[in-house]
């Protein structure tokens, strides 16, 4: 046996190892090289993504601080007309309170008395007139408070006026509350006033 030269082989077996650890390395450095692309493609598609969720959000924000805006400009438009619808229900209910004011005024005058002035605001009603006697107004102002439309007659002030006539007019004043009723009250009475 002393006649075997093995050292091609070995010199063989050396090469075929070092070639099957370049390739070992080659392969590892190619598994790493698209372990590291795939790792860099997944979180730029992730990236992306989120960048395109975060677009939509914008848009989206935009489009409900749009529609928030729409919203309130409709609510200051709805309380606008909510006042206005208020004040024209208060006006529709004080609208026949001027015609029985006037009725009252006519039907409770008593023969001798006479208006010389009316003045109406925010449900008081300050008169003026002249009368024959202190009786006639004291009867005036009880023919008011019994009315159902006024109340609270106040006298604030009578005098007899300078003149040398036998007719010594008395000059009076005197307020009056006005009392608003709804508008089926109104109707309501109308009705047993028709039976």
């Amino acid at each position: 046996m002393a006649g075997l030269n093995l050292l091609p082989w070995r010199e063989e077996a050396r090469k075929k190892s070092q070639q099957y650890f370049i390739m070992m390395v080659a392969a590892a450095v190619a598994v790493g090289a698209i372990g590291v692309f795939a790792t860099y493609s997944y979180y730029n598609g992730e990236i992306d993504y989120q960048n395109k969720r975060n677009v939509y959000i914008k848009a989206e924000t935009k489009r409900l601080e749009k529609t928030i805006r729409e919203i309130k400009k409709l609510d200051a438009t709805k309380k606008a007309l909510m006042e206005r619808i208020t004040v024209i229900e208060s006006l529709q209910l004080e609208r026949p309170g001027i015609v029985h004011l006037f009725d009252e005024m006519v039907n409770a005058l008593p023969k001798g008395l006479f208006l010389t002035q009316l003045e109406q605001s925010s449900g008081k009603v300050k008169i003026e007139g002249k009368a024959e006697s202190n009786t006639r107004v004291s009867s005036y102002m009880k023919r008011l408070d019994s009315s159902p439309w006024l109340k609270s007659s106040d006298l604030n002030k009578i005098s007899i006026d300078n003149t040398k006539d036998k007719n010594r007019l008395r000059r009076f004043k005197l307020n009056v509350t006005q009392i608003i009723k709804m508008a089926a009250d109104d109707k309501k009475e109308g009705a047993s006033y028709g039976n």
